[in-house]
């Protein structure tokens, strides 16, 4: 094991000076509801006769205004129409239905503050993502060390089927090697111990295979692509040797992933997220670990909440995909017990990453 980690890490310089992203946050505010909740009240006045004795209510008066000489005294007041009375009664009932109906004030919630990316964060991301980019053109390099698919007549020949399955195991270490050299490039990666790096990778290097299948993924042709050039469908993957019960879910997984269309940044963080995981096994310094993997969640959950405003669930469901990679990376032991049963050898490196013990 190692070998892996002997390799000296390549320099990698973020060759993009443009911004990948623009962050904006929008302030949202909620507005108090209410109404009145009094209820005016009036007095009718009551007007006091020549006499001094009071009149009350509708009762009528002196007709005076009829007497020569005298002057009509002016409208009382306190005595109301009928008019009056039926606008003061629907008065009434439309105050007391707008108080019954109204919606206490409530305290002003703060404004809601949206996580912004911080330079630091900025310059992870971007050097992350040309660590990938880099990562990804070495590889190619690679494709014509790769055995060729058997293009045999008879492609069920005990010489075709060996030729397919040492294809396949072939492309297995190249995508172990292009993992090892993202993960040395990694912040934080190179100060754990020798232990913790070897127990992180062999841990999470099927997980990881497995996110950067999806990036392969396409959609239309049911179809995941290697080395750039190299494509293979569902019945490709059974006619190397792997087990149907393991074709399917990664096929699934790949899908699923695909929908969520993710960019080179959110991969690549995902990727780190993973590969911080301090409940692996064998990780001795778990709380360095856990540190580490902070930083890269929160870098994305600031990253999705900049570039999937709309969208709240977006992250979580990120982060469920992780937990759907734990599910696969036992259904790949299962896979890997299933070779030995088939008497097919892993080479060395495969071996030793996955623990199989010959």
């Amino acid at each position: 094991m190692s070998l892996w980690l002997e390799a000296p890490v390549p320099d990698v310089t973020p060759d993009s000076a443009a911004e990948l992203w623009e962050p904006g946050a929008q302030d949202a505010s909620s507005q108090p509801l209410g109404g009145s909740n009094c209820i005016i009240s009036e007095e009718a006045s009551m007007p006091q006769s020549s006499g001094g004795a009071s009149r009350v209510g509708l009762e009528a008066t002196e007709p005076t205004a009829l007497l020569p000489g005298v002057e009509a005294p002016p409208e009382a007041t306190g005595v109301l129409s009928e008019e009056q009375i039926r606008l003061k009664k629907l008065k009434r009932q439309e105050e007391e239905q707008a108080q019954a109906t109204s919606v206490p004030p409530r305290a002003s919630s703060p404004p809601q503050v949206l996580p912004q990316l911080s330079p630091e964060q900025l310059g992870m991301i971007e050097k992350l993502v040309a660590a990938q980019q880099q990562c990804n053109r070495r590889s190619f390099s690679d494709q014509l060390r790769v055995t060729p698919w058997p293009m045999a007549p008879d492609p069920q020949s005990r010489e075709a089927r060996q030729q397919r399955f040492a294809h396949f195991t072939e492309l297995a270490i190249v995508s172990v090697q292009e993992i090892v050299d993202f993960a040395k490039q990694l912040p934080g990666f190179l100060q754990l111990s020798r232990e913790d790096q070897i127990a992180l990778l062999k841990t999470s290097a099927i997980e990881v295979m497995l996110l950067e299948t999806s990036r392969r993924y396409n959609p239309g042709s049911e179809s995941i692509t290697f080395l750039k050039d190299f494509s293979y469908n569902r019945e490709d993957f059974a006619k190397a040797g792997l087990q149907v019960e393991f074709i399917n879910p990664i096929f699934e997984f790949s899908r699923a992933m695909n929908e969520l269309q993710l960019n080179d940044a959110e991969f690549a963080l995902l990727i780190a997220i993973s590969i911080f995981s301090a409940d692996r096994p064998n990780v001795q310094d778990q709380l360095q670990v856990e540190r580490l993997q902070h930083t890269y969640v929160e870098a994305l959950h600031a990253y999705v909440s900049i570039h999937h405003p709309h969208d709240r669930l977006m992250f979580p469901r990120m982060l469920m995909k992780l937990v759907s990679l734990r599910t696969l990376s036992s259904v790949h032991s299962e896979q890997v017990f299933a070779l030995r049963l088939q008497d097919k050898k892993l080479p060395p490196l495969l071996s030793e990453i996955w623990d199989v013990h010959e």
